[in-house]
């Protein structure tokens, strides 16, 4: 394995405009020799103008979307974006990908969320034909037909290339993938993987879905990290996390947090989460968390035992930790892994 890379997750907003902190936090980052800064989207901050911000103000630290919701733009929209916005950082653009859930798609974006995996094929088969220019940019695919072929068009379209120059027609894609078939997917059309939860504990869950995967290609990982003396206040942040995921993000039917949990070896559990959290007893739902589960996803304790903790990813697959943090604890982290 490769040395362990770090890192700055910044996600999206919560609370309005945090003004030029996440900038700020980058620039510490970049200093620290961090490899990378990644921004998200959900339905309020979008993904790519913090990252033209942070990019104004930085040198070298790569640029990542942690995120990109596909169905917020069309294929070729986000060519754009990514196109753009790496000629204008001198080639840090990391373009991250992911379909989001039924509620955001079907209910923020108003479009029917549909066979998640053709959709990604088409997609970033689009994004690659557009930074490529190796011809007019077509798909014969019903989920994103280029030239637009539906019944209430004036049937003028016709195949274009993009009419700009691309700095890097390779440039990097990343994809947020969670289901087996999903990762399996991610190992053969993109260059790397964005996992939602990574335990270097369980690495035999992945195995299948790894198996094909070049050693070029990258697993960038998030982890929270919270430095506590008490461990079992370190996790309860991962707790109140995991709870809110895993008991209500997606329906009783469908709950793609809740099933990766089950997966890793905690089923019975993540039912009863879930149970708890839609009877409305989110505290309940919380509790319910499994310490193991969420130490194995996280570094929380104290500063020693992260530390110790650290060399278990060191020798994982993962090739990039993901952390939120502040300046001192991206300096903390800095000493430990850089």
């Amino acid at each position: 394995m490769g040395d362990l890379k770090l890192g700055l997750q910044l996600g999206y907003w919560t609370k309005g405009c945090p003004g030029n902190s996440q900038a700020e936090l980058a620039i510490e980052a970049e200093r620290l020799g961090f490899d990378s800064v990644w921004t998200g989207e959900s339905w309020g901050s979008d993904v790519f103008t913090p990252l033209a911000w942070i990019g104004a103000q930085t040198e070298r630290i790569r640029l990542g979307t942690s995120v990109v919701q596909m169905s917020a733009r069309t294929p070729t929209a986000t060519a754009m974006h990514a196109l753009t916005l790496d000629y204008l950082s001198g080639g840090r653009m990391i373009l991250g990908l992911g379909v989001s859930g039924p509620q955001v798609v079907e209910g923020w974006y108003g479009q029917a969320f549909s066979k998640p995996l053709a959709r990604t094929r088409e997609y970033v088969d689009i994004i690659r034909q557009v930074l490529r220019r190796e011809g007019p940019v077509s798909c014969d695919g019903e989920h994103y037909p280029l030239p637009y072929r539906g019944d209430n068009g004036w049937g003028m379209g016709k195949p274009l290339r993009t009419n700009t120059a691309v700095l890097r027609p390779e440039l990097p894609i990343f994809i947020g993938a969670e289901g087996p078939k999903n990762v399996t997917q991610t190992v053969e059309i993109a260059d790397g993987w964005l996992p939602l939860y990574y335990s270097p504990y369980r690495e035999s869950v992945y195995k299948d879905q790894l198996k094909n995967a070049s050693n070029d290609f990258e697993i960038t990982a998030m982890a929270m990290v919270n430095v506590d003396d008490n461990v079992q206040q370190a996790l309860a942040p991962v707790k109140g996390m995991l709870g809110f995921y895993v008991g209500g993000m997606g329906s009783k039917k469908r709950n793609f947090h809740k099933e990766l949990m089950a997966r890793m070896g905690f089923e019975e559990e993540a039912n009863r989460i879930q149970e708890l959290f839609l009877q409305g007893d989110r505290e309940a739902a919380i509790a319910a968390v499994p310490d193991a589960f969420a130490d194995e996803i996280s570094l929380s304790g104290p500063l020693p035992r992260i530390a110790e903790k650290i060399q278990d990813w060191k020798r994982s697959r993962v090739t990039t930790l993901n952390i939120f943090g502040d300046k001192q604890l991206l300096r903390a982290m800095a000493e430990m892994v850089l």
